[in-house]
């Protein structure tokens, strides 16, 4: 074979393999587009359905991944650890919790967060009567006034530092004058198991608090004066 005839061959072939790779770059960055395209239009159809399920003062209860959640599932006899309340603000919805610092988290974070991404929504039962706008608006700027907040992780019954269950509990009496659920005192709880015994000695050493009021998730979850949304 020629000398020129062979580079002639070998020149084609690598403009061919050229091509050819340019194709499939092409071909792969559409489906990449086509695909990304797809996904947004899942988020954006979930958050309608979001934004037209729940409301504003839903409560969302899941199983938070933290190192006293299993403390606290023994302690309460439940299956979830952490509680919070939802706020819409600008056709988004957000979570008002009690972590370190309390705060607002997008709904779909805050879902992502806790284990297995399931959660629960709960909702006064008569909400769309005793919910006003106005109501609503006074319940939620109490929330707000706790966000910065450091999270309270001694449980104590004060404004100084605030925990999940304590966050929800006093945005609806103090902003809406409904008591979810009866107080309890540290010593009504389970705190017999091992687990619980040493986050407590942990927590307080030899000292518990055994009478300081406490509200757990649980105590919500079982409130007579919600229902199941989700």
């Amino acid at each position: 074979m020629p000398f020129n005839s062979f580079l002639k061959g070998i020149f084609y072939k690598i403009k061919f393999s050229m091509k050819y790779l340019i194709l499939v770059s092409i071909i792969s960055l559409s489906l990449f587009a086509c695909e990304n395209q797809k996904d947004e239009s899942v988020s954006n159809i979930q958050e309608k359905i979001e934004l037209t399920t729940y409301q504003t003062g839903d409560i969302v209860f899941q199983t938070s991944t933290s190192s006293q959640s299993k403390a606290i599932q023994l302690a309460t006899n439940s299956k979830y650890s952490h509680v919070g309340i939802i706020v819409n603000e600008q056709n988004k919805l957000y979570v008002l919790e009690a972590v370190q610092p309390v705060k607002l988290t997008l709904l779909n974070e805050w879902i992502n967060r806790g284990k297995a991404n399931h959660f629960v929504v709960k909702r006064l039962e008569n909400a769309d009567e005793i919910l006003t706008k106005n109501k609503i608006q006074k319940a939620v700027k109490v929330g707000k006034k706790m966000i910065g907040k450091n999270y309270d992780s001694a449980f104590e019954w004060s404004n100084k530092k605030i925990y999940c269950s304590e966050l929800v509990w006093k945005i609806y009496k103090e902003g809406l004058n409904i008591k979810l659920c009866d107080l309890k005192k540290l010593k009504d709880f389970n705190l017999e198991n091992e687990v619980v015994k040493a986050k407590l000695k942990e927590r307080y050493g030899n000292k518990i608090p055994m009478n300081e009021k406490v509200v757990s998730p649980q105590d919500i979850f079982e409130s007579k004066k919600l229902i199941t949304i989700y």
